[in-house]
């Protein structure tokens, strides 16, 4: 795979919260290895995304965890207050 498409660690720009949750809920559903997953994913999402840029969003978010594993970019710090607090 080439570079990644983004300037930036977060590649959803183009994606709304509403499409995120709709690829991860059909990706988790379908699970990789599916045949024609892309084509799968597209169509639960309802075709506002092709399966070509499914594809590609999928490989975006591969490219930033594995960036972020690699140490190149730091985890992200989430707040730790309020309803997943421990303690």
């Amino acid at each position: 795979m080439s570079g990644s498409r983004s300037s930036s660690p977060n590649s959803n720009s183009g994606w709304s919260l509403k499409e995120n949750k709709m690829f991860e809920e059909a990706l988790a559903y379908y699970g990789e290895g599916t045949p024609n997953l892309w084509d799968k994913v597209s169509s639960a999402m309802g075709g506002i995304k092709s399966a070509e840029e499914v594809r590609l969003h999928y490989e975006d978010l591969v490219d930033d965890v594995r960036t972020i594993e690699s140490g190149r970019v730091p985890y992200p710090k989430y707040k730790t207050q309020g309803f997943w607090s421990r303690g």
